[in-house]
């Protein structure tokens, strides 16, 4: 867990009026501890996602909110693909070999 001050420090070109007005839309979402923010290593990395989006691929403030979103979508439905994919695998053979045939099917727009 990293305090706001250690956060800001870590992250070159973020102020703290960002960080907190982020927090304050639910952009990233901190913990608090002693009656401080603070923020997981996964707010972190979302902190930091957020800067380049924000900085280096210079997306507007307005629409930060509906990337993040599709972002997270995103990586929601490659864990709910790969759960599956492990569900798969844990079939016999029969039923992968089904799957598989499925697939194939739909990639020749079938």
């Amino acid at each position: 867990m990293k305090n706001l001050d250690e956060v800001i420090a870590l992250v070159p070109g973020l102020s703290r009026a960002d960080l907190e007005r982020w927090i304050h839309a639910a952009l990233i979402e901190a913990e608090l501890d002693a009656d401080r923010p603070v923020l997981s290593e996964t707010q972190f990395a979302r902190v930091r996602l957020v800067c380049s989006l924000r900085f280096d691929m210079e997306v507007e403030e307005e629409t930060l909110p509906v990337v993040l979103d599709l972002i997270d979508q995103l990586h929601d439905t490659r864990e709910r693909l790969h759960r599956l994919s492990q569900a798969v695998l844990a079939q016999d053979e029969e039923v992968r070999a089904a799957v598989l045939e499925v697939m194939a099917e739909a990639r020749r727009g079938g």
